[in-house]
């Protein structure tokens, strides 16, 4: 693999890493080695055929925990509509870096190992930094839930940056996700004879309506806003001629940060009844930091005067590996800054602006600076 951010952003967008099934060990291992060559002590954490996540660290030392960097390099599936350009290509047209992981999130992993592996000569008795690259992000966050639960894999940070898609603008904050399904069951029986059966349909009907007037009954956050709850799918029946004898239905709900996710199912257990059970298919909490810490500030003022653009504290809508690893690591201030473009994740023929990446180097070689003391 090549040294320049953009070269390497185009050579991880070069390798399929689409999940499922992911197949990320196919990035992690030139990662591993690029960083290996720098001096970086990595680790290697299997947790799957063909899938791993890598903790990289250079430096360490005095009481002031390392700073941590992270990001995946998992994407999601192409979708039907068809790309006009070459999805693992990676053409540059326009100063638009196509490919799918673009944005999403391989330029952000590109730039902070470009950035560390710049400073990685000084950084020896400082308070250092620590790569964490995950798989699984896309599905929920696996491979970070994964370092999670490894006793000792991760350690503390004093700080995170997650370098997912921002436009390099320092944002603060995301909701958390909690995703239930919703199972009803009845009695199937001939469609001519519904009596005679237990329609499971019906009483998911009577559920969907209730989650409609669902209400939290919880203080709007004060840039996260309210928590919310959508019906995203419904899937029940056989055929047109048979009473359905079991219905799933598919809720997404955005957390704030201090909501209890067990407590929210149980709520919904209750307002719900005995005719839904629920089970818990992803449950991520959201990440929060306060604008004014002293340390987004410092990282705020530092974006500023690389990009010329004011700061304007802000959240994103998706959620992140951070909600993993900043519990993990000891609940460090963590900002979400990253060179993608937020609004071109998942989408077809996904872009990155070029100028941001070089932008993101710079951003991230002055957070390190910082931080260590250089």
């Amino acid at each position: 693999m090549t040294g320049s951010a953009l070269e390497l952003t185009q050579d991880l967008i070069r390798i399929n890493t689409i999940n499922p099934p992911g197949n990320e060990r196919a990035c992690i291992d030139p990662l591993d080695a690029i960083l290996a060559d720098a001096g970086f002590t990595n680790t290697i954490h299997d947790f799957g055929p063909g899938r791993a996540n890598l903790v990289a660290r250079m430096g360490g030392s005095g009481e002031k925990p390392p700073l941590c960097f992270t990001g995946h390099v998992d994407t999601v599936p192409l979708g039907l509509q068809p790309w006009s350009v070459d999805p693992f290509a990676a053409e540059i047209a326009d100063g638009k870096l196509f490919g799918r992981g673009s944005s999403d999130m391989k330029s952000g992993v590109a730039a902070f190992t470009v950035a560390a592996i710049t400073l990685a000569d000084r950084l020896d008795g400082t308070p250092g930094i620590v790569l964490v690259i995950t798989a699984g992000e896309e599905t929920g966050c696996d491979g970070a839930f994964d370092l999670a639960r490894r006793n000792g894999a991760l350690g503390e940070a004093g700080a995170m940056v997650v370098a997912e898609p921002t436009s390099n603008q320092p944002l603060a904050g995301h909701k958390g996700a909690l995703w239930l399904n919703a199972h009803t069951e009845g009695v199937t029986a001939h469609g001519s004879m519904p009596d005679k059966g237990d329609n499971a349909i019906y009483k998911a009907a009577r559920a969907i309506s209730k989650l409609e007037e669902f209400d939290f009954n919880i203080a709007r956050h004060e840039m996260l806003g309210a928590p919310t709850l959508n019906v995203g799918a419904v899937h029940g029946g056989i055929n047109i001629n048979s009473v359905p004898d079991q219905t799933d239905i598919s809720i997404d709900i955005r957390t704030i940060p201090g909501q209890d996710s067990a407590k929210i199912r149980e709520q919904l257990t209750h307002y719900l009844g005995d005719e839904v059970t629920l089970e818990t298919t992803i449950d991520v909490p959201g990440i929060w930091t306060d604008p004014e810490h002293d340390w987004i500030r410092i990282v705020s003022d530092s974006t500023a005067k690389i990009t010329g653009e004011s700061y304007s504290p802000d959240t994103v809508p998706y959620f992140t590996d951070a909600s993993a690893l900043t519990p993990a690591m000891g609940n460090p201030p963590t900002v979400i800054l990253g060179p993608g473009e937020a609004a071109q994740a998942h989408q077809t023929n996904e872009y990155c602006v070029v100028e941001r990446i070089g932008e993101a180097v710079a951003i991230y070689e002055c957070i390190i600076a910082d931080w260590c003391a250089l």
